[in-house]
């Protein structure tokens, strides 16, 4: 089965938010309101020993989403026929916040100019024309993977190989089943759940 998905190396993420920012602009996503934002963990140690990372919040494309067994009016529904991406049917969402109170990572966010819960996709409109999300096409230090978790040749599944077990890193799985991965070496910061 197909899991799309991001990759997320945190080793090279400088945290200039162009993530962010390409988000915003590509998915009109008004001020406030973050499918995507970049949070600063650190600094950790003691001068001149100090650690510091970029860690950017994103959905965790989770296998077994609460957000999907939760909401009332079936607007949220997970497609295997797109890549297990989870997606909510504007039309059919109240607004009524559910989700975000199902979601383990406060992924989700409501919109208060369409007066619904919106959530990242992936950029699954950019996929159809065969392009990656912005997120990944904008991000300047290639920090960046999309593709399919369960596809060994795939981009982020190299990437993951490459970094070896020890440094590949995941949100805490409450029993969702979430697939974003972040690369993180110990020398360059310590992984904080």
């Amino acid at each position: 089965m197909t899991q799309k998905t991001l990759v997320i190396d945190l080793d090279r993420c400088t945290g200039c938010m162009a993530c962010e920012i390409a988000c915003k602009q590509e998915n009109g996503v008004p001020l406030g309101v973050y499918l995507n934002k970049v949070h600063t963990i650190g600094p950790m140690g003691t001068f001149p020993d100090i650690k510091q990372y970029f860690l950017p919040h994103v959905c965790q494309v989770c296998k077994d989403a609460p957000c999907v067994k939760v909401c009332p009016t079936k607007a949220h529904a997970k497609h295997p026929e797109l890549g297990g991406l989870v997606l909510i049917d504007r039309q059919k969402c109240i607004g009524c916040g559910a989700c975000i109170a199902a979601c383990p990572y406060g992924a989700r966010a409501y919109n208060p100019e369409t007066k619904v819960v919106e959530k990242c996709t992936l950029c699954n409109h950019l996929q159809a024309a065969g392009e990656k999300p912005a997120c990944v096409k904008v991000c300047c230090a290639h920090a960046r993977y999309f593709g399919d978790i369960d596809d060994p040749e795939s981009d982020v599944s190299k990437a993951i190989a490459a970094a070896g077990p020890e440094n590949v890193h995941s949100m805490p799985d409450s029993g969702n089943k979430p697939t974003v991965r972040y690369i993180l070496h110990k020398k360059n910061g310590d992984w904080l759940e």
